[in-house]
Order: structure tokens, then sequence, then C-alpha cells
């Protein structure tokens, strides 16, 4: 089990706020876990301001500005909701397990709407790119 598991979703959010967390805790599935919780208590257009924000910061903090990219950001939160839009899940680990392809197939979920290299591409690093093979609403 990953270390983020340690605390509950309120501490994880406080932490994540405070710009507290511990940066060798935050793994991918992390990341999806603070989408989750943002998603579920704020709904999709705040969870995306607050999302965006804090990982910046984060990012920002630890000296790793490169590593942000908000068509990835934007991205997550819109996949991100999609699923949670069709579980029954309670907490994050029956999401998780209900939906395990996000956490070994993300990019290749990603890929079904962006036919570039979104993970790379500057551009996408510093602005939003709206997805050019379907949008995330289908």
């Amino acid at each position: 089990m990953e270390r983020h598991y340690k605390i509950s979703d309120a501490e994880f959010e406080t932490q994540f706020t405070e710009n507290t967390f511990k940066p060798l805790w935050f793994t991918h599935e992390a990341h999806l876990r603070l989408a989750w919780i943002y998603i579920t208590k704020y709904r999709k257009e705040i969870a995306l301001e607050k999302y965006s924000k804090q990982l910046q910061d984060f990012a920002n903090k630890y000296n790793a500005e490169g590593k942000y990219n908000a068509t990835v950001t934007f991205a997550s939160i819109q996949i991100m909701d999609a699923f949670i839009q069709n579980s029954d899940a309670y907490d994050f680990q029956d999401f998780i397990n209900e939906f395990s392809q996000l956490k070994s197939n993300f990019k290749e979920i990603i890929s079904t709407y962006y036919s570039g290299d979104v993970f790379t591409l500057k551009e996408a690093k510093q602005q939003v790119l709206q997805p050019d093979l379907k949008p995330f609403n289908e």
C-alpha cells in the first residue's frame, strides 16, 4: 500500500493546501487521489482551479517547475470526473480498485483524446490544450 494512505482524505487535502505534503509520497496514485478528493468535494470546475494552483505551488516549492503540465492537469480532472460519474465507490481506495487502469494506463487514456505527446510538449506544459481527437464529454 502506498504511503499516502497513512493519512485521511481531510489530512491529505490540508497538507496539500498548506504545501506540507511529503514529496516522496506524491506518486501518480497520490495525484489521482488528490483529484478524486477535490472532484468529489468541490465538483469539477472548482477542483480544476484548486488542483492546478496547488500542483504549481508544490512544483515551485520543490524546484520542479518543469514538471507542472497545464494540459495534463486539465485532462486529469476531466478524465477523473468522467470515471467518478460512473462509479459507486464511497472512498478513493474502492474507486481506484474499480478503475485500476487509471493507475496502470493513464498515458494511454490521455492519448485517446490527444494525438500529440502532451506530456513533453512545451506548449502543453505552459497552457491548456484542448483535445484534438475527441472531446472530454464523450
